[in-house]
């Protein structure tokens, strides 16, 4: 029985690496212009990669990003479309998402993909899933429309 439980688990891996990975992009980049909003959200994220996604969230700190959503009243949305994994060991995973800015007067979509590996790590309340993305980058993320409101 011990073992069949523990073949059913390694199975599942794949699914959880998926849904890992859509819920950090989901936790980074799904923002209201409230900051203990983003705040929550991106402290949420953190805990499921290492210091390149920190690195990434610091320069767009530092470059008033979060500041800019803010004062301009934008708020940003993530759909993850999908989450393409390696069969090999590291993981490698990338992931193809849209995201739609909402302003006052337009909406902007705008399509992402990034890339990272995989790292198991111990299962907790903050990390269910038990990874770790490493060396996370954004690899694409350009303006696809903006549409009058």
């Amino acid at each position: 029985m011990l073992t069949a439980g523990a073949t059913d688990a390694r199975s599942n891996r794949p699914v959880e690496a998926r849904s890992h990975i859509k819920r950090f992009h989901e936790l980074f980049f799904t923002l209201d212009p409230d900051q203990k909003a983003i705040d929550g959200n991106i402290n949420q994220a953190l805990y499921l990669a290492d210091n390149s996604a920190k690195r990434e969230y610091e320069n767009l700190k530092e470059r008033g990003f979060y500041n800019d959503l803010i004062s301009a009243n934008i708020s940003m949305e993530v759909t993850v479309d999908s989450v393409v994994l390696s069969t090999t060991r590291p993981i490698t995973a990338r992931a193809y998402a849209h995201q739609r800015l909402i302003r006052a007067t337009s909406f902007t979509n705008r399509d992402l993909v990034a890339e990272c590996t995989l790292r198991d790590v111990t299962r907790s309340e903050n990390n269910p899933h038990g990874f770790i993305m490493e060396n996370w980058r954004v690899l694409q993320n350009n303006t696809l429309s903006t549409l009058a409101r």
